[in-house]
């Protein structure tokens, strides 16, 4: 069956949810240009979204005109090419409201799994419970006569492990999206020793044709993402626990995380991605990898603690940010969280004292927003590194045993055949994350 024949009827799991909207949404695109293909006229592409709820439905739907419509209206020029036979379209603006109606029509919001069981392709994007996943994929298989191919987003749990339980035959692979899908330009792809070759070549062509890129990936729990993420965590709670022995909790918090901000010139600090992401979602990360990762203790007694005081963070569906480790106030970190004291405590109260015992920051530092535009961030960043590496304060030390730390990090995953090579590791930390430089570098 030729890659059109097998878009013509797919479904979204968890449709409706922060992943499964975005993998929607970039389906229907590719669907909907599929159908502009003169060969492809008279097909029917039908495109299910498929989840619990008739209310978060309706939000997807949402969604998914307003993503058109932005769309439609960055691209008018070559949807003018493509409705150039519409003498009834004149202006962009009737160009653009039949683009979203065309790519609204193709889809199928359904609460029912049964409008799974005549689907080609099933992508899978629920909550990262690998029973779940399991149950419903394999009620899919059973049902379907079509033996469907089965593309799991999990960030975490092992692709071979998963065609085991579900008894899918090798009709599967890990086609991980990064958070939000719609604008993160990285995937990291998995396939087992039994995948079959055919779904590869389809999942090649897809992502190219929805503007992605991806890296490969062994079947290990956690991939490189979470591989390196987890171990990130647990690297940056040691830090705590080692200040600690002269800082209060609070404060070891804020500088670690300054640290991992600041002086390495990421986007976020390590404890506020960890509430970016969800402490919750984090913890069930570690759990998934903890049975598959034998030699190392995946687990985090700071994670384990905020959520026993119900300490979660996350976003809010408008995509503001929750309350978690810090508390927040328009985006802006005001206070850490004391599990001993049950409160948050005022970053005011404390900031000072810590950004002393740090030191500045290393000459030619740059924040990551404006060194990630520079044209010359290479020559920038070799110069900034070179000033932290001579430093002798306090930050710059911390700063120099968590940059030997993330090689080491990178280096294992390649070493344990998680990535398959430097490079690798160095996309998806880069294009993923959005780190202004991999682990594996010249700098220091």
């Amino acid at each position: 069956m030729k890659y059109e024949e097998k878009l013509e009827n797919v479904t979204v799991m968890g449709a409706a949810g922060k992943m499964g909207s975005g993998i929607l949404y970039l389906t229907a695109t590719e669907m909907a240009r599929q159908k502009f293909i003169p060969s492809n006229k008279d097909r029917e592409f039908v495109l299910y979204a498929l989840d619990t709820s008739h209310k978060a439905l309706s939000g997807l739907m949402t969604y998914i005109r307003e993503q058109a419509w932005k769309f439609a209206e960055k691209n008018i020029v070559s949807l003018r090419k493509f409705y150039q036979d519409r003498a009834d379209l004149i202006d962009n603006e009737q160009i653009i409201r039949q683009y979203a109606q065309d790519l609204l029509s193709i889809i199928r919001p359904v609460t029912r799994i049964e409008s799974a069981f005549d689907s080609y392709i099933i992508f899978e994007a629920i909550s990262e419970n690998p029973d779940l996943k399991v149950e419903l994929m394999s009620t899919i298989n059973k049902n379907n006569r079509n033996k469907p191919w089965f593309f799991t987003n999990t960030s975490a749990i092992p692709i071979s492990w998963l065609d085991e339980q579900a008894k899918l035959n090798g009709r599967i692979m890990g086609v991980h999206f990064y958070n939000p899908p719609a604008v993160q330009k990285l995937l990291e792809v998995v396939k087992t020793e039994n995948t079959r070759p055919e779904l590869s070549y389809f999942v090649a062509d897809y992502i190219k044709n929805i503007g992605k890129i991806f890296v490969p990936s062994y079947d290990v729990a956690g991939f490189i993402g979470n591989g390196y993420f987890m171990r990130d965590i647990i690297f940056a709670e040691k830090k705590v626990e080692e200040l600690k022995q002269d800082f209060s909790y609070v404060q070891a918090i804020y500088m670690v995380n300054r640290i991992s901000q600041d002086f390495l010139i990421r986007p976020m600090g390590i404890f506020q991605l960890v509430d970016y992401v969800g402490i919750d979602v984090v913890q069930f990360i570690m759990s998934v990898m903890k049975p598959h990762v034998s030699k190392e203790n995946i687990q985090s007694p700071l994670i384990d603690q905020h959520l026993h005081d119900i300490v979660k963070g996350g976003q809010n569906p408008d995509g503001s940010q929750k309350d978690g480790i810090f508390k927040y106030e328009k985006g802006q970190i005001t206070a850490v969280y004391d599990p001993g004291k049950k409160r948050y405590v005022p970053v005011s109260e404390f900031r000072d004292e810590c950004d002393e015992y740090l030191g500045e920051l290393p000459a030619d530092w740059q924040p990551w927003r404006k060194i990630n535009r520079n044209p010359e961030k290479d020559e920038i960043l070799k110069r900034y590194f070179e000033n932290l590496r001579l430093s002798k304060k306090p930050g710059a030390q911390l700063a120099k045993e968590y940059l030997t730390r993330f090689r080491e990090i990178a280096s294992d995953l390649v070493k344990n055949k998680v990535a398959f090579k430097f490079d690798d590791v160095n996309a998806v930390i880069i294009h993923g994350f959005h780190h202004a430089y991999g682990p594996v570098n010249e700098y220091l």
